[in-house]
């Protein structure tokens, strides 16, 4: 079984961050190992939550792993609250790491063409520093134009989306992801860059007209978890992006109507058999059929 430590902060209610990595990078047959940042009472969209910073805590803990002759195949990092945090982030990262670790590093501090309040352009650029010895980074539009300087468009050809690919790629990231990339009316999905090929590759399936908080959250666990199991790269991102919107779609038939975050917990039996299905094991395609495509280009 691969073992996967994935360091971000924990929600207490809201569905985000680790509240989805633990529960759907298990479900995906990973053995998941979890290093809470800080502890909130809810996500952010809440209002007077209560948050418990861990930094101190960071070294303490992975100190005692090294002692116990810990290691991982895998480590994934989401939200990371300051620069501080992601200089220890990358030490730890580096006092794990051996050739055959895979870094997987969501860079999580914006969205429609702003920086989280918390976050200025410097943060940015440190974000750029953690994703420069990573194998696999997955920014949005928005995170990706501050660590590259490219400026943000809402409206984007293709041939921009692989410009800021290839500048990702001079970060030093492997293998640069970008995420919510919308090439025709109607779609959406993610567009990556193989660095080791060069070569880009993609993924759209259709848009589902909602949104809600964590939605991102649910595509890097997934996403990162198709990596660790080695299934290829149109795949990974096929179960990704099929998985978040058929789980969008879910919640929008729920009468109660969960503003706060998405029903992930009754589609996980669909995540795991649409994992069977490409991983070639007997299982029923509870997913819907995807209306999406995939392109590999040199």
């Amino acid at each position: 079984m691969k073992k996967i430590l994935t360091i971000q902060d924990i929600s207490c209610f809201g569905k985000c961050s680790l509240t989805v990595a633990l529960p759907l990078l298990s479900s995906m047959g990973i053995e998941t190992v979890i290093l809470p940042t800080a502890v909130l009472s809810t996500h952010t969209l809440f209002k007077g939550f209560t948050c418990k910073d861990l930094s101190d805590q960071l070294k303490p803990i992975t100190d005692h792993w090294k002692q116990e002759g810990i290691t991982f195949d895998a480590v994934y990092t989401g939200y990371l609250g300051t620069e501080e945090e992601i200089d220890t982030v990358i030490r730890i990262i580096e006092s794990f790491r051996n050739e055959n670790t895979l870094v997987f590093v969501d860079p999580a501090m914006g969205d429609n063409g702003k920086l989280y309040p918390a976050f200025n352009e410097h943060y940015a650029k440190k974000n750029a520093d953690l994703c420069a010895i990573a194998d696999i980074t997955d920014p949005n539009i928005t995170e990706g134009s501050f660590m590259t300087g490219i400026p943000y468009k809402e409206n984007y050809s293709e041939n921009y989306v692989k410009e800021m690919l290839l500048a990702l790629a001079e970060i030093g990231t492997k293998t640069p992801i970008l995420t919510g990339v919308s090439l025709s009316e109607g779609k959406t999905g993610a567009m990556g860059y193989d660095t080791e090929n060069k070569a880009f590759f993609n993924y759209q399936n259709d848009k589902v007209p909602a949104a809600y908080h964590g939605t991102g959250d649910i595509f890097s666990s997934v996403l990162a978890g198709a990596f660790v199991l080695g299934i290829d790269r149109i795949n990974a991102l096929k179960i990704a992006a099929d998985y978040t919107a058929h789980t969008i779609a879910e919640t929008l038939k729920n009468p109660k109507n969960p503003w706060y975050g998405v029903d992930f917990e009754a589609t996980i039996p669909a995540l795991v058999d649409s994992l069977k299905k490409i991983r070639g094991v007997t299982g029923a395609d509870l997913l819907p059929p995807a209306s999406g495509s995939a392109y590999l280009q040199v």
